[in-house]
């Protein structure tokens, strides 16, 4: 029974690290639009406040006020680097009431901030 439940566990561990593991595999034919696209998606998260951003979303769905007191910075100064990331397709906006509500556009962000997060930390 015991070996069961290892192995259960195991599996289960298993499949979601095999979930997050992006299906798409190098392409040694990246055209020049998606190189160009690529590039700017990565120049839109070499702000370090930026990243600040996307990990307070990664957590949770957030509005300016919540990131500007998380972040200690202005509500103009993180509705600016907002903008920025919705041009992007980083984050995306909705209301609830009065309040507009930011999360991370897709799962896709998530798992690029995760898999850099990992790399910056693995020894």
């Amino acid at each position: 029974m015991f070996l069961f439940v290892v192995i259960y566990v195991y599996m289960n561990i298993y499949s979601r690290i095999e979930s997050q593991i992006p299906s798409v595999h190098a392409d040694p034919n990246l055209t020049l639009d998606d190189a160009e696209s690529l590039s700017e998606l990565f120049s839109t998260l070499s702000d370090p406040t930026r990243v600040r951003i996307i990990s307070l979303l990664a957590s949770k769905d957030q509005s300016v006020q919540e990131l500007s007191e998380a972040l200690q910075i202005s509500h103009s100064a993180v509705s600016h680097q907002l903008s920025g990331l919705r041009l992007s397709r980083v984050v995306r906006a909705s209301k609830s009431g009065r309040s507009v509500i930011y999360s991370l556009h897709d799962q896709h962000i998530e798992q690029l901030y995760l898999f850099g997060l990992e790399h910056i930390r693995h020894k």
